[in-house]
């Protein structure tokens, strides 16, 4: 499976608080619009993953992905669910021979393990605002280091995509 998230300075990193009936929690959020792209590819088997940081979600730059992971993993088939975002859609992609791309239906981001890992990595960063893009990434990157590709597997292990990968197997 594959999918890319946005990561930028404005976020907060709210979490839930216990406060006063009638009270809204206050989060410190600093006022800058920069962001990066982390797009991700991970076996739901075995956990084995790839990560990339790019400066957008474009067509370019989804080139510039699954031509690395291509690249990352030549001697076997790729095969990438991927939602339908515009660059995943572009006529002008060059699909790599060992890259077989495959489309879950719009609006389902729950049939996208993906999710689960950006949710748990927003969830694993640090809740203070970062004062740069240089620090968030580093933050990131820590956090994307740490997951162990059992921890990957559990985070994207489908019960569907297991039933698809033992029925082939078979």
């Amino acid at each position: 499976m594959q999918d890319e998230a946005r990561f930028g300075l404005h976020e907060g990193h709210t979490r839930r608080r216990i406060t006063a009936f009638g009270h809204k929690p206050v989060q410190l959020m600093l006022p800058q619009y920069k962001y990066v792209w982390i797009f991700a590819a991970v076996d739901p088997i075995s956990g084995e993953s790839f990560f990339l940081e790019l400066p957008a979600l474009d067509t370019p730059c989804f080139q510039a992905f699954i031509n690395e992971l291509s690249a990352a993993f030549p001697g076997t088939l790729n095969v990438v669910l991927l939602d339908g975002a515009p660059p995943h859609l572009a006529k002008s992609l060059s699909i790599p021979e060992n890259i077989l791309l495959i489309r879950i239906p719009p609006y389902c981001p729950e049939l996208n393990p993906a999710e689960r890992v950006w949710q748990d990595m927003r969830r694993n960063l640090s809740a203070d605002p970062h004062p740069t893009l240089s620090s968030l990434v580093a933050d990131a990157e820590s956090v994307l280091r740490g997951y162990t590709p059992s921890e990957l597997a559990s985070l994207t292990g489908f019960d569907y995509l297991r039933r698809a990968y033992l029925a082939h197997a078979a």
